[in-house]
């Protein structure tokens, strides 16, 4: 119980959260992290597969929790029309601004776009500009809340991204439980759930502050997905590798797709 009271919480985010720091430190280029070997070419990877097929597309994606990330919709923005990414922490969402509207400055993202785009078989240049039309809007979300992005209300999407959020923002399984529901809510009955995430950590660092994270397993997280009515397709698994990590804790890394039922529950 000690350990919850200490739980880095919103506030802690928006005060001490290092988005430029974050980002040098783990999306300056493709392989990642070294402390965190395979991360960003895995999910890189599955979300490539995901969205290559044509399967899941539509008119409006969402990603819920984007922080100052741009890196999991590159994949998708071939299939949406319109992209709406997120974050709590204001600094953030003013990376992403800036990248939108190409400022200078800007992180750098040329070298994950074309990593994603040689994968993808696309032209990297298209892409960029495809992004950068099609990333319609960028808002303030909370997870907590039953709507997270309370006082706007959302129409539903095709498909829904959150990745590396849920597990940052919950400190217990129901409050995680809580804020999945929230988050399906902005998904159309038979729409596309996509989640990236962590199984077995409960920290991480970004340069020398600590973050909090919830400890989750696949069977958790099965669990609830399950019972708010979906069905999954897909858990991808990548374990960690027995070496050094100083940034985190973690025992693997997951991306879920799972589908809305049609149905009301």
């Amino acid at each position: 119980m000690a350990e919850r009271s200490h739980f880095t919480e919103a506030e802690y985010y928006q005060e001490c959260f290092d988005s430029r720091a974050y980002m040098n430190n783990f999306y300056s280029r493709p392989e990642g992290h070294s402390d965190e070997k395979d991360y960003l070419t895995f999910v890189l990877g599955c979300l490539s597969k995901i969205f290559s097929t044509g399967k899941y597309k539509g008119r409006k994606l969402i990603e819920v929790g984007s922080g100052p990330t741009i890196h999991t919709v590159i994949s998708a923005c071939e299939h949406f029309d319109e992209l709406l990414l997120s974050d709590f922490v204001d600094s953030n969402r003013e990376e992403i601004k800036k990248w939108i509207n190409n400022e200078e400055g800007c992180f750098d993202w040329k070298p994950i776009i074309e990593y994603v785009c040689e994968l993808d078989g696309k032209s990297s240049s298209d892409v960029e500009v495809k992004l950068r039309q099609r990333m319609k809007q960028v808002l303030k979300c909370n997870v907590l809340l039953e709507n997270p992005f309370h006082p706007e209300s959302i129409e539903p999407a095709d498909c829904v991204i959150t990745a590396l959020c849920l597990e940052a923002a919950c400190k217990d399984m129901q409050s995680y439980t809580d804020a999945l529901c929230g988050v399906t809510k902005l998904l159309r009955p038979g729409g596309v759930l996509v989640m990236v995430g962590v199984l077995g950590e409960s920290f991480y660092c970004v340069d020398e502050i600590r973050f909090s994270c919830l400890n989750l397993s696949k069977e958790n997280i099965e669990d609830v997905v399950s019972k708010l009515g979906f069905t999954v397709q897909e858990f991808n698994i990548s374990p960690a590798e027995e070496q050094e990590n100083k940034v985190s804790d973690y025992d693997a890394f997951f991306v879920l797709v799972a589908l809305k039922s049609t149905k009301t529950i």
